[in-house]
């Protein structure tokens, strides 16, 4: 009969059915996709390499403050070296101390609630984010006890170089810690319960890098200020 002994031509491997080929697969030994793809099969590439509006946003914003911080400290360095009369340095107090400790303990521990995002652990990270803006507030609580401290002794902004410089710096520095306390607040509550969705996995994920790059970096600037206020005197 006219059409006998036609077979179309494959290469697919015997037991190759419609639906395999029409995904994409070439049965045994082909080129399915796995009916379960791990964590990492679900990145695009080129989702990886667009730049997201909060890492943009991010970046702006350590640019300013940058260059906001790198014009004050140039000015310390400048009348710190200058021997001025009026220059008269003092033992920071010990708050300053504890909120060294504490900022950069702080960053270990949002380092840790960012690796339970990309692992998945909703619990393990929402309790690591709490616990970084609890020790936020702990930050800012010390600044304040410090300030106390120094107008108790007689140090005012006026009169001493020194002195201005140790609040204005600290005060801006702790300012702009609040704003990432805001920023970890909103972090907590998009991480307080466990999704499933892709976008929401991705939206997350992004969100905490993006934050942490801001938490990290104000961590490093407070030992920087630290370290000039302690030393370079």
């Amino acid at each position: 009969m006219i059409g006998e002994g036609v077979k179309a031509p494959s290469n697919n491997a015997p037991g190759t059915t419609v639906e395999d080929i029409l995904s994409g697969g070439g049965g045994p030994g082909g080129s399915f996709r796995d009916p379960n793809p791990g964590p990492n099969d679900f990145f695009d590439d080129e989702d990886e390499e667009r730049p997201d509006k909060a890492s943009v946003i991010t970046w702006i914003v350590l640019l300013v403050v940058l260059m906001t911080f790198g014009g004050l400290l140039g000015a310390y360095i400048v009348i710190a070296t200058n021997n001025v009369l009026e220059w008269k340095p003092f033992d920071l107090p010990l708050p300053v101390w504890v909120s060294t400790i504490t900022i950069i303990l702080s960053s270990f521990v949002y380092h840790a609630g960012k690796l339970a995002v990309d692992k998945r652990n909703w619990l393990a990270s929402r309790n690591y984010f709490v616990t970084t803006t609890v020790f936020g507030g702990i930050f800012i609580a010390s600044q304040l006890l410090a300030w106390v401290a120094l107008w108790r002794t007689g140090l005012y902004l006026e009169g001493n170089p020194y002195a201005g410089f140790f609040y204005i710096l600290t005060a801006a520095h702790a300012v702009h810690v609040l704003g990432g306390i805001v920023a970890l607040g909103v972090v907590v509550l998009r991480n307080w319960r466990g999704t499933s969705l892709y976008d929401e996995r991705e939206y997350r994920r992004k969100l905490v890098r993006s934050v942490g790059w801001y938490w990290h970096f104000m961590g490093g600037l407070w030992i920087a200020i630290v370290v000039l206020l302690a030393f370079w005197k």
